[in-house]
Formats: C-alpha cells, structure tokens, sequence
C-alpha cells in the first residue's frame, strides 16, 4: 500500500502561513461554538433548573450537566474518527471531510438548543442538552483540527491563541445577550441556536476542505500505544487535571456569589466577573501564543499559567468577598489565556498520525470533556458537605498546578 500522507494534501505537514481571513473566520466559528457551549453552563442551564428545583439545585445541575459531559466524551472522537476517513462526493466532484460534519454538528445542536428554550421537566433538559453536546462536540472535532491540517507549527501559538479566545469571549457576548438583551431562558437559548448557525457558516462556505481523494487509507487505530507516543500520554494528562480544576473552579460560581459573597444581584455580579475574566484572557492569549512561536517554547508558558491560575483559586478559598473576586477574575482570565494558546500548540505537536487528527485530538477534547462529569461529582458533595467553597477553591488550585507541573514530562516539545 502506498504511504498516503506523502500524496494527499489533507495529510501534508503545513507549511504556508494562514491568512489573517483565515483565522477570522475560523475566530466566528469558535466563538459560535463556544457561545452556545458555555453560556447554558454557566447561566442558563443554572437559571432554568432553580427554577425547577430550586431545593436542589447544586445537585441535579451537576446530573445535567454531567451527563452532558459523558455524551460529550463518546462524541467526541467519534466525530473525529469519521471526519478523518470521510470522502463525501456530489455534483460530479469530491469535497473535504471536515466542514460537512461542522456544519452538520451545527444545525443539531441548534435544533436541541430550541429545544432547551421550551423544556418543561429536568427529564427534557437533561435530553436537549444531551442533544446539544452530541451536536457542539462534533463541530469541536472539526473545528480543532483545521489548526494541524492547515497551520504551520512556527504560526499554532499565535493561532491557537486567536481561537482560544472564544472561549471567554463567546461567554461574555452570550451572558450580556441572556441577562440584558433578554430575561428569560426560553429567548436565551434560542438566541444562543441563531448566532451559532450564523456564526460558523462563513468558516464552512468560504475557507478550503482538501478532500482525502481516491486512495486507499489506513483504517481507524482505536487503541492509542501510549508507550510509543509518551508525549502524547503526557499532553493528555496535563490536559485533563488544567481542565479538571477549570471544571471545579467555575461550575458553581453564579452559587458562590449567591451564597458565599451574599451579592444582592449574583447574576449581575457573574456577568461582570465573566467580563473581567475575558480583558485578562484576551490580554494574555494571543501575546503568549506570539512569544512561545517567537521564542521556540511551549512549557515554561504552561506551568507560568497553571501558577496563576492556582494563586486565582486560592484567593477566592481565602477570601470570599466581591472585591477578591473581580482580582481573581482577572488573573483567572490571564492564566487561562496563556495555557489555551500554548497548550493547544503544544498538542498539535505530539500527535502520532496525521491520518488520525481529528480522532486523536478527540482523545484529548476527552481531556476537556470528562471533567465536567468528574467536576460536578466532586465539587456537589464538597459545597454541600465536605467544606464549602474554600475546599471547592482549594482544591481547584492544587489540580490546576499539578496538571501545568505535569508538562515538563514531555519531551518532543521545548
């Protein structure tokens, strides 16, 4: 069999420099993603079951939205997997494998964000947004890969900083349109389903796809050698605990500025918190993107960012109180910026196979996945029983600093 990445452009190492249309577009579609991802988490999703259980409120949120984490988890490389294999043909002619699953992804998850605006039952949430994981995590394979399918390795940190952003920002737009431009959940999540659409079909329609063409491929390795790709291993499990601790360290904040801050308006208190967050991540990603390119490295920017992010968590454990919040907001949305970028460079270069992108950073999006159903498992029980949010914040801290510690295992990568 012919070693096929030498012939087909899908599987070519890049090496031309992304236009700057290129990454704005590709900005749009992330910020679609994440603005439909995040805004349910952090404010909807919250509003929609105190509403419905206000009694319960910590627990059955972290059912939902951990259930929604395990569908995500299944998804995720899945999706992958099968836009790296996909050949779809019409009109006579091949198209790419990637943007038919974006935008596929896209319209399911709009139809299930809909569905959220009119669910009646934790039952009915529960499924919508079940629903709506298995459509966002499908954009998420695609999208995440379009940076090692067409981004030279000298260009990821600056790029991966642009659509790292999203993350906050898409947060920010999404909270200001669901407590200022409308009150409801019901209009909240179906704004979330319009801008996602609009948003992410510029990237499908006007950027290229190269399709596989006609040879044969290798078939699908689901089992990862670990032994033979450490780095691989090592990029996952720094992963998974950065994300573990972003997981305990937000889930429950619109709780925690109810509760522990005592704020008189917690939902107004969230948005300017998110808004803050977002000036420190958007101050930070794209610089520490740009210097890691410049400079060649990618590791001391990981650990630098896991520091903040602890001295951010451990500030709120210490002291809950508003002012200590809007600081630790800031150097939360600062660290964070930073690791996005750098990190998400990094694992583009430690991936094993270029026939296996989407799959095997499916594997690593489990990294980012999975600890929304161990985050809400183990922060329920901390608030509620085993010391409150100073435990929840302390924790987040010392998961944070052991996952960007656990960097310096990896070799392949300065």
């Amino acid at each position: 069999m012919a070693v096929v990445e030498r012939r087909v452009a899908a599987l070519a190492e890049p090496v031309v420099p992304v236009r700057r249309s290129w990454i704005g577009l590709l900005f749009a579609a992330n910020l679609g993603l994440w603005m439909a991802f995040f805004t349910p988490i952090q404010v909807l999703l919250p509003e929609q079951i105190d509403d419905l259980v206000p009694s319960g409120k910590e627990t059955w949120l972290g059912v939902v939205t951990g259930i929604g984490a395990l569908v995500a988890i299944m998804v995720n490389p899945i999706a992958g997997a099968l836009s790296d294999r996909t050949r779809p043909h019409a009109f006579g002619r091949s198209f790419g494998r990637r943007h038919v699953w974006t935008i596929g992804g896209g319209v399911l998850a709009a139809i299930s964000l809909f569905g959220l605006a009119g669910a009646p039952s934790l039952l009915t949430v529960t499924l919508w947004w079940a629903g709506a994981q298995v459509g966002l995590n499908i954009m998420l394979a695609t999208l995440t890969a379009a940076v090692p399918d067409r981004v030279p390795v000298a260009q990821r940190g600056l790029v991966s900083g642009w659509i790292g952003m999203p993350q906050a920002l898409g947060l920010v737009l999404g909270a200001i349109l669901v407590t200022a431009v409308v009150t409801t959940t019901g209009p909240g999540y179906s704004i979330m389903a319009v801008g996602l659409v609009l948003l992410v079909a510029p990237f499908v329609l006007l950027t290229p796809d190269d399709p596989l063409g006609e040879g044969a491929i290798r078939r699908t390795e689901w089992k990862l050698d670990l032994r033979g790709h450490p780095d691989f291993a090592w990029a996952f499990g720094t992963r998974f605990l950065v994300m573990l601790g972003n997981a305990l360290g937000t889930l429950y904040l619109l709780y925690f500025l109810q509760d522990a801050v005592k704020l008189d308006d917690p939902d107004t208190g969230l948005l300017y918190m998110i808004l803050i967050y977002t000036v420190g991540m958007i101050g930070t990603a794209t610089l520490g993107g740009y210097l890691s390119d410049r400079l060649g490295r990618r590791k001391i920017f990981v650990i630098w960012s896991g520091g903040l992010i602890t001295l951010a968590a451990l500030l709120l454990a210490i002291f809950p109180t508003w002012p200590v919040s809007i600081v630790s907001a800031f150097l939360f949305g600062a660290g964070f910026g930073v690791y996005l970028a750098v990190d998400t460079a990094l694992i583009t270069q430690v991936l094993p196979k270029a026939t296996d992108r989407a799959k095997d950073l499916g594997v690593i999006n489990i990294a980012t996945a999975a600890p929304q159903v161990l985050g809400p498992v183990l922060a329920a029980p901390i608030v509620t029983h085993l010391g409150g949010y100073p435990a929840l914040f302390t924790l987040t801290g010392v998961v944070t600093l052991l996952g960007a510690v656990m960097v310096v295992k990896i070799r392949s990568v300065r």
